[in-house]
């Protein structure tokens, strides 16, 4: 309960802030042009910016401020938006699955519905923006181990950008029947808010600041939160310091997993070198902290950070240095490793088509198995406007999850998992979306994938989904 009422203040401290500082800042006269919403092209992408006619103005990017050691995926801009709206609408998905999500069960074909409710939200001032989005609903299965439930997902950040100063608070929350790793294939079900051309998407906390849940053979239903805040100060023309602390939690319904807390500090250099070209060093202190077990996981991590910012076009944020892991409690005699940390960041654009990359490589919360684990993890994203009408997705995803340190005379367990899959999208007139999709989920480790006597070491599972989304016309704030 403690750490619900902490989520919950922490909601309400940031909306009371964002109502404090409406009046104030909109008494300022003459300030620069209303902050646009941030928009993630891919995999978030406009279908609406490549259905133009030819001798129609293209949408006009404004380039992303935000700086190189920022907690964010970085961006290819900012799409104008000129005016404060809320969206509401709902959306109903079916996925039709080869076998249960529960490795023991092997219930063989099954289907589950999804029906939610949506909600985008866009609030611009002279020097502030706010932009939240949330899906909720109900699940109903034929799979008798997961039944009927419910799930929820919400994502709100609030910005003020002065002169010499610029403060990000950014909040991240999702209560899933299962893993959020590929949740919802290439549909918009795993992405909170509306889809389509009015979708509020903000640019996410990078992966190395999320709680992790990339095993995918942990059953049942879990929620997670991450919530951070951000201050980046001004020191000349070209130079700017950043300083943010996240606080992120997993927590399992089901008992048999481990529930876990991270607690980071991350503060960063940046230096522009050119108009496109960013270099920077960054800090960051984890701990990590598990319910109901003894160890506890101090993480410190220093990289050397390059960035390069083509606006509307190119994205790259590549980082690597030094990583020095310790643990309360020794593993095989040894309370300190010192190892090598990794990670690297890729949008790219052209006139129909788009790509995105992530990749990290350090230690992670150990996604409800592990007390800390050596985590590999790796997005990538190609979307494309195929016609006038239809667009295309494909994705890929990869995790590795391993032992920090490995016990000797016991066998270490390691674990694979893939996610691969794409799908096809078309507008249904100006309020609705259909999206025909399919996905395999992957999973292989050097130990059985589950504690039942017919678990083997591989699990694999095929998904099909048909989704349609459906919302109003905006609703004009101001």
């Amino acid at each position: 309960m403690r750490q619900w009422r902490s989520f919950v203040l922490g909601i309400a401290v940031a909306t009371a802030a964002g109502t404090l500082a409406r009046p104030a800042l909109a008494q300022q006269e003459g300030g620069e042009k209303p902050k646009p919403a941030a928009r993630e092209y891919p995999p978030l992408l406009d279908p609406a910016v490549n259905q133009q006619d030819q001798d129609q103005p293209q949408q006009t990017i404004q380039p992303d401020s935000q700086p190189l050691s920022s907690i964010q995926n970085p961006t290819v801009g900012t799409a104008e938006i000129r005016h404060s709206y809320w969206v509401p609408g709902i959306t109903y998905s079916n996925a039709v699955l080869s076998n249960s999500l529960n490795a023991a069960a092997n219930s063989g074909w099954n289907t589950t519905s999804f029906v939610s409710g949506n909600s985008s939200l866009l609030e611009n001032w002279g020097h502030a923006l706010l932009s939240a989005d949330y899906s909720g609903g109900g699940f109903f299965s034929s799979d008798p181990t997961q039944g009927n439930g419910q799930y929820h997902e919400f994502a709100a950040a609030y910005e003020i950008d002065q002169r010499r100063w610029q403060l990000l608070t950014i909040d991240q929350f999702s209560y899933l029947p299962q893993t959020g790793f590929g949740f919802g294939g290439p549909t918009g079900l795993g992405l909170p808010g509306i889809e389509g051309a009015l979708a509020v998407p903000l640019p996410g906390l990078q992966p190395a600041y999320m709680p992790n849940q990339t095993i995918l053979n942990i059953n049942g239903p879990r929620y997670s939160n991450a919530g951070a805040a951000q201050l980046t100060v001004t020191l000349g023309p070209r130079s700017s310091l950043t300083f943010a602390g996240v606080y992120g939690l997993l927590r399992f319904v089901d008992p048999g997993n481990l529930n876990s807390d991270s607690e980071i500090f991350n503060a960063g250099y940046n230096y522009e070198v050119s108009r496109r070209d960013t270099i920077g060093v960054t800090y960051t202190f984890t701990a990590y902290h598990f319910q109901g077990n003894p160890q506890a996981v101090g993480d410190h991590v220093g990289q050397f950070v390059y960035g390069r910012k083509i606006t509307g076009k190119l994205a790259l944020r590549l980082g690597g240095g030094p990583e020095i892991t310790e643990f309360r409690v020794p593993i095989g005699g040894v309370s300190q490793k010192v190892g090598v940390s990794g990670s690297a960041a890729l949008v790219y654009t052209l006139v129909r088509s788009s790509i995105s990359l992530n990749y990290m490589h350090g230690v992670g919360d150990g996604s409800g198995v592990f007390t800390g684990s050596l985590l590999d993890q790796t997005n990538a994203t190609w979307t494309r406007q195929l016609t006038r009408e239809w667009n295309g997705r494909l994705m890929l995803g990869f995790a590795r999850n391993s032992p920090i340190i490995a016990t000797k005379g016991v066998t270490s367990p390691v674990f694979d998992a893939w996610y691969v899959g794409g799908g096809l999208g078309r507008p249904l007139g100006r309020n609705a979306d259909f999206t025909l999709g399919y996905q395999a989920e992957i999973q292989s480790s050097n130990v059985a994938v589950c504690g039942g006597p017919t678990c083997g070491r591989s699990y694999t599972l095929h998904q099909t989904f048909i989704t349609v989304d459906w919302h109003t016309r905006p609703m004009v704030i101001r």
